[in-house]
């Protein structure tokens, strides 16, 4: 027994040793969660805002918490302008916005915002995840993209003034972003650029005219309150196409089977935002017309009109498209075909 006892001796202190090194590195099951902020210009309470916050939820709880996302709404950690610039340079790590925000800075990408007579989100939000799978624009290439989003098709809404036909829509100061201050300017209007988040005040008191936008705005931002009468014009119907990026690399650190988890909860949540444009139209429609505001429809003829009207800003974006190297033809016939499942 004595021999036996310097050996059990011996045992004990490697067991508490490792022990004591447990303690001290713990296993790699047992680190710290990868903490990660998302920016968003979608007040709280809108549903794209809670689908975004969704989202992040769905992230913790599929990677069993090794990711985590603290989610700030109505542009409270960076502004609709400085998103993608913010998560390029790490100041937020995911961050959502619209195109339409940053004029210029994704000409591939901006050719879906054009008036190709939109329908629905649904349609709008796969023709812009289907560009970008197809053509990979190098305008995103700062970032990790996510994936996009897309509204339904934006209409005419004006305080005062019932618009029924083009020549109604002389001198109306429009407020527009990106491609509808092009729409707003084709249709004879006068396009005065200006993110979502100013237009209630602009309306109420009088700045603008009218607005460019979905029918959803109505509802989720309140326009229905400050504007009178809506023009269902679909043939000149636009959309804007919103972006969900990730610093690049905070993406390239991740566990390649996080990485995995989110893309397949990319496709999912790219889906359910286009539903949620689609559903949230219907009440902006209900919204609008609670307030006792009028929609106005088109006849065949002045459909036409419209359509016309919109006509050669696609004809030209496309060219110039070309001229930057940009197969402005093979976007804008990719759009189009994308289109054709929706009709």
């Amino acid at each position: 027994m004595k021999k036996l006892f310097p050996f059990y001796t011996r045992i004990g202190f490697v067991f508490c040793l490792c022990f004591s090194l447990f303690k001290v590195f713990p296993a790699a099951s047992a680190a710290e969660a990868v903490n990660l902020t998302y920016s968003s210009f979608f007040p709280p309470t809108h549903v794209q805002s809670q689908l975004s916050e969704s989202w992040c939820r769905e992230v913790e709880n599929r990677t069993d918490g090794r990711i985590k996302i603290q989610y700030y709404a109505g542009q409270t950690l960076t502004n609709t302008k400085q998103t993608y610039d913010s998560v390029m340079e790490g100041i937020a790590d995911i961050g959502t916005s619209g195109l339409a925000y940053t004029r210029g800075r994704f000409p591939l990408m901006s050719a879906i915002d054009l008036p190709f007579g939109y329908t629905s989100g649904v349609a709008a939000t796969a023709a812009a995840n289907e560009v970008y799978a197809k053509f990979q624009p190098k305008e995103f290439s700062d970032t990790k993209v996510l994936y996009f989003h897309a509204h339904g098709p934006g209409m005419l809404h004006t305080r005062e003034k019932a618009v029924r036909t083009l020549e109604d829509i002389k001198g109306l100061k429009i407020r527009s972003t990106g491609t509808s201050a092009e729409v707003a300017a084709a249709l004879g209007g006068t396009p005065v650029p200006m993110p979502m988040p100013e237009s209630y005040q602009s309306l109420q008191k009088g700045v603008v005219d009218a607005s460019m936008h979905p029918v959803e705005a109505n509802k989720g931002w309140k326009l229905g309150e400050v504007t009178r009468y809506a023009t269902f014009a679909y043939p000149s119907g636009y959309t804007t196409v919103f972006f969900v990026v990730m610093n690049k690399d905070k993406w390239n650190k991740l566990d390649p089977r996080d990485q995995k988890i989110i893309e397949e909860i990319n496709v999912e949540w790219a889906g359910k935002h286009g539903e949620a444009w689609d559903s949230s139209d219907m009440e902006g429609v209900r919204f609008f017309l609670e307030q006792g505001n009028t929609i106005l429809g088109l006849d065949a003829k002045e459909s036409a009109k419209w359509e016309k009207a919109v006509a050669p800003l696609i004809d030209m974006y496309a060219a110039d498209l070309d001229k930057k190297g940009l197969n402005g033809k093979g976007v804008i016939g990719a759009i189009r075909e994308s289109l054709k499942n929706f009709q």
